[in-house]
């Protein structure tokens, strides 16, 4: 028996998340207050009281959430077998299988969700979530709205059969929702985000994280640890540095992770971090998995 440990990214955020971990869990409060005196901001604060909007705020966003995983992971003495986490979670997961440093991956979250808020600024987009067709249908889709507009918009996550999320230029994205609703989509909508994520349009953030990333100290993983990027496995530090990268311009391959993860033998799936969205996702790919998790 496999048990894979899962961390959740963006979205999965709320006001008052950890702090009923904070006041009850001394080991896991050390965190929040590392957390704090690193980055040099009242992120704890935050996290407990808000206001919502601030912690809707990317830059905020991707630390609270990381370090709500992190500090709960710590506390569960657990041994994965293999890790994986979606999007920003990747980092999290980073330091569960030991190859990322807390305090290193904290700085690196930070800064990246700084370059993401500032790239959506300087090249505005949005994101949409299609509902109701498959992964083909959706690229076809998005082929057919990039043509029709001269911009892109493409699949940026494969979250799990029949859900996927597009990103792009705002004008191709209500393009290929438009079309997906003529398609069939049970569902096609904006979504209410900052930039067009896990594109082209990120091209910033990649530039800007670069050096930090090249300068990241990564070790060998205790286990393997599932990229978004390729949706394998990896053991390779430079492996590791190259699809956190890559990430930031290309899909989410969530589903195929799932499915590469059952294959090579996890039929326990573990979300740890905020909400459950993980778990959803688990149960809608992997008929007849277990599932749990630690919010």
């Amino acid at each position: 028996m496999s048990t894979a440990y899962l961390f959740p990214g963006q979205g999965s955020q709320f006001v008052g998340m950890g702090k009923e971990l904070y006041d009850s869990n001394t080991d896991a409060a050390k965190y929040f207050d590392q957390a704090n005196e690193i980055l040099g901001i009242n992120l704890k604060e935050i996290m407990f009281e808000g206001p919502e909007e601030k912690l809707k705020q990317t830059e905020f966003t991707q630390p609270a959430i990381f370090l709500h995983s992190v500090a709960l992971f710590k506390t569960l003495d657990a041994k994965p077998d293999m890790v994986a986490g979606h999007s920003l979670g990747e980092f999290s997961a980073l330091v569960a299988c030991g190859a990322v440093s807390f305090e290193d991956a904290l700085k690196i979250v930070r800064r990246r969700g700084e370059l993401m808020q500032q790239a959506g600024t300087e090249n505005p987009g949005t994101m949409a979530a299609v509902i109701g067709m498959d992964d083909e249908a959706v690229e076809k889709v998005c082929t057919q709205a990039s043509e029709e507009t001269g911009k892109e918009v493409l699949a940026a996550n494969y979250n799990c059969p029949g859900q996927l999320v597009i990103s792009g230029f705002k004008e191709a994205v209500e393009k290929a929702v438009a079309l997906a609703k003529e398609n069939g989509a049970r569902m096609a909508m904006l979504l209410p985000v900052s930039g067009a994520f896990h594109s082209s349009l990120m091209q910033p953030a990649y530039d800007g994280l670069k050096e930090q990333l090249e300068q990241l100290e990564i070790v060998a993983p205790d286990c393997p640890i599932y990229s978004n990027y390729t949706a394998e496995p990896t053991n390779e530090p430079d492996e590791i540095r190259s699809n956190l990268l890559n990430q930031l311009l290309n899909p989410v391959r969530w589903t195929q992770t799932l499915n590469n993860m059952s294959s090579n033998g996890a039929d326990s799936f573990v979300e740890v971090g905020p909400g459950k969205v993980l778990q959803g996702l688990v149960k809608r790919t992997l008929k007849g998995a277990e599932i749990s998790g630690h919010q």
